[in-house]
């Protein structure tokens, strides 16, 4: 078995089929549906099943996706090891992050990244759960990944380093912002008022159903899975959204008013990464993200 099989294999789960995969990797696909059978034929198991013009993992199929994935992972950590004997000039970085982390403190962190190291590429994909997260990381889909969570994240076999603690905010629709001077709101105060909520299963959708179960009659006017579509939601006057503080920045230069919500609910957001096998991108990362970690401490010394 060749390291080429295994990337062709991926390809094709990837890809979700022969024809996109062999497109992706530029061959022809019967030269990638010969490499996938020699792969079959040394393991003894088919990988696939074909269904027509689709093409299904196999419960072999399944139980190499992982191991594969940590054999291109760590070979391109070898590479990049000999390439940071001249500095960390080339490369690329896999990220997974949910949607406010993603926001901040990735930004800032990603920013400092590229100063430092401007010839390394990242790839940030996108997930909406902290299982997708640590999965995506111990499998070796990503070697970094963000999650924000309603209490800290404890993953075994995985290192976490926690970045910081966002509490929740009101972002109000100037059409209808009826809310006292200041910077902080209760939760009564949500009474009467539409808003705009995020899918089951988030922190902040979690707020709104709280306040709905002690009897703060709240209005869910629209629920969005797509987090992007939520400030110009509220821009255009359909309603108040419950999000973590990463928001505030965007929403304030958009000139929204945020307010904090009392009692206070916080998303605490982590990074993940692998106990070993990192790339020297990797490594690096994380290193902007202590120092992220330190400056967070800096200020709430200061």
């Amino acid at each position: 078995m060749d390291t080429r099989k295994l990337k062709y294999f991926l390809a094709v789960v990837d890809h979700d089929g022969f024809n996109r995969a062999a497109e992706h990797l530029l061959i022809a696909q019967p030269s990638l549906s010969q490499t996938i059978a020699s792969l079959e034929k040394d393991l003894g198991v088919p990988l696939f099943h074909r269904i027509g013009r689709r093409a299904v993992l196999s419960e072999a199929g399944k139980e190499l996706v992982g191991p594969a994935r940590l054999v291109m992972r760590d070979l391109d950590a070898a590479q990049s090891a000999v390439q940071a004997l001249r500095g960390l000039r080339s490369g690329r970085l896999d990220i997974i992050s949910m949607p406010s982390p993603g926001i901040e403190p990735l930004t800032s962190m990603t920013a400092a990244f590229t100063r430092l190291h401007p010839k390394v590429r990242l790839n940030v994909s996108a997930a909406f759960t902290p299982e997708e997260v640590i999965e995506s990381v111990r499998s070796g889909s990503t070697e970094i990944g963000l999650a924000g969570s309603s209490s800290p994240v404890r993953v075994p076999g995985v290192n976490v380093l926690d970045l910081e603690r966002q509490p929740l905010i009101l972002i109000v629709n100037p059409q209808a912002d009826a809310f006292p001077d200041g910077s902080t709101i209760q939760r009564e105060d949500l009474d009467g008022h539409r808003l705009i909520a995020s899918q089951r299963g988030s922190l902040m959708r979690w707020l709104v159903d709280d306040a709905l179960a002690h009897g703060v009659k709240v209005e869910i006017v629209v629920e969005v899975a797509h987090r992007t579509s939520i400030l110009p939601l509220v821009l255009a006057g359909v309603g108040h959204a419950v999000m973590p503080s990463s928001w505030a920045p965007t929403a304030h230069k958009a000139g929204l008013r945020t307010l904090q919500i009392e009692p206070v609910s916080h998303l605490d957001v982590a990074i993940l990464s692998r106990k070993d096998g990192q790339t020297p991108a990797a490594r690096a990362f994380l290193d902007v993200a202590e120092r992220h970690v330190a400056l967070e401490h800096a200020d709430a010394d200061s």
